[in-house]
């Protein structure tokens, strides 16, 4: 159990204000809980002693902390799925992890190495910090996500769109990243007022509709200009109020439904 639970007093854009105002000292607060000190010291300790995937799957440890530095810890008990992913690689295309729509196996079957190379990058002296450092953030915004959800979307985005919007790719294959990427496209569809059936659309057809909704919504259809602070604050306030608003209107419709049957109850 870790210690501090960070502190987000309400949802929507009052909620992130805070958030933001407050995110280095709650930050600070909750590395220095027992629990995360522990898991980095060993992973940073024993991952050069890691020569294959079967060896890292096979130490629970070491696997919470590189399954948890890609925000794929719900993964942690499918051992062979896991393992599949890590042997294979990233350099063919019938690859699992190229197979998968989440991006994110990509980045974590391509930093370690072990189907890409001779020697893993586990044999690297400064891999271990990178993978904890990249494990700390995003265990902060788990904490985050278990006080507010798309709170922990939005400090999602605010980290990694830049990343896709600074790539060299073209316009396609940005929107194809984000689109692999569940936090990235919750984000999107939530701002953009995307239906949540909309990801069973044909995937040309969901390309073609993020890129027009994006050119009414912010008056680009470019990932590149979302490279902008402002750019990604104003989605990131979009999705927010959106977010909450869907929450009220959840909350109100649930409500209005309680009472109905109630009172069909006292009329029965």
């Amino acid at each position: 159990m870790i210690g501090f639970q960070p502190v987000i007093p309400t949802s929507g854009l009052v909620g992130w204000k805070f958030l933001e105002r407050t995110y280095e000292a709650q930050n600070n607060a909750f590395q220095q809980s027992t629990e995360i000190t522990r898991d980095t010291d060993y992973f940073e300790a024993k991952i050069g002693e890691i020569d294959t995937a079967e060896e890292l799957v096979a130490d629970r440890r070491l696997l919470r902390v590189a399954l948890g530095a890609f925000g794929l810890g719900a993964d942690i008990d499918s051992k062979f799925y896991v393992k599949k992913i890590l042997e294979e690689g990233t350099l063919t295309d019938d690859a699992l992890a190229n197979r998968l729509a989440d991006d994110r196996y990509k980045e974590f079957s391509a930093a370690f190495g072990f189907g890409n190379y001779d020697t893993p990058s586990t044999k690297i002296s400064d891999f271990g910090a990178k993978i904890t450092a990249q494990y700390r953030v995003q265990q902060f915004e788990v904490a985050v996500g278990d006080q507010d959800e798309n709170m922990r979307l939005a400090l999602y985005a605010e980290r990694e769109l830049a990343k896709v919007a600074e790539g060299t790719e073209s316009n396609d294959t940005k929107w194809f990243k984000i689109m692999g990427t569940p936090p990235l496209r919750s984000v999107f569809e939530t701002a953009l007022g995307l239906p949540a059936s909309f990801g069973q659309l044909d995937i040309d057809l969901q390309l073609s509709t993020f890129k027009d909704y994006a050119q009414k919504q912010f008056g680009t259809k470019d990932v590149s200009d979302f490279s902008d602070p402002e750019m990604q604050e104003k989605l990131i306030q979009k999705f927010l109020v959106r977010g909450q608003l869907a929450e009220f209107e959840a909350t109100t419709s649930g409500s209005i439904a309680l009472t109905l049957l109630q009172n069909s109850v006292v009329s029965y």
